[in-house]
């Protein structure tokens, strides 16, 4: 569902995306090419800043927002989401933040207030609040991580990782192309 916000702003969804009619895209959302949007998810830009503002979420090229992901903003802070990203079933990505290019977001993860650098992989089951992770960073399954001081005993993304990572994304490249083909079978 494509629903406008308050404030009159309605989601711009580039024609070679693929939203799962049970999707939920509200306010000032921007989708790229060839992102696949999951089965409900929730992706919603409402809430505006003290001047009555607030940016918008841009969900990069080539991304996957799967099953039952929330995307939203606090007082008009925005959200980016880079290219060829991967964001998994249920997890929560709220803003302000910024999540870089080939960055895998595993199940249930929440990331809150925060920028994660390119080719990242923060796993199942982590909170990742108030931080900058730096590129290629690995953030293992459960990890919480609320400072630089957390972000020390991490490691650099190792090639298995950036491998699943990739193949994540290509898996779902792959279902856009396949949803917009039998899109009219609904």
């Amino acid at each position: 569902m494509i629903r406008r916000n308050p404030s009159g702003h309605l989601p711009v969804v580039h024609d070679t995306a693929f939203v799962d009619p049970t999707a939920i895209l509200c306010g000032k959302v921007i989708i790229e090419e060839n992102v696949f949007i999951g089965p409900y998810a929730v992706i919603r830009a409402d809430e505006v800043d003290d001047n009555g503002e607030m940016e918008a979420i841009v969900i990069g090229a080539h991304s996957n927002i799967q099953d039952g992901v929330v995307i939203h903003c606090k007082a008009g802070g925005g959200v980016n989401i880079g290219r060829g990203t991967s964001i998994a079933h249920r997890s929560i990505v709220h803003g302000p933040c910024t999540v870089g290019d080939s960055v895998f977001v595993g199940f249930n993860t929440v990331l809150f207030n925060c920028v994660v650098g390119s080719h990242s992989v923060i796993r199942h089951n982590s909170v990742v609040e108030g931080c900058e992770v730096p590129h290629s960073f690995y953030i293992p399954s459960t990890a919480n991580i609320h400072s630089d001081a957390d972000l020390a005993t991490i490691e650099r993304v190792t090639p298995d990782a950036a491998d699943f990572s990739e193949s994540v994304a290509q898996a779902n490249h792959e279902l856009v192309k396949g949803y917009k083909r039998i899109r009219n079978e609904f």
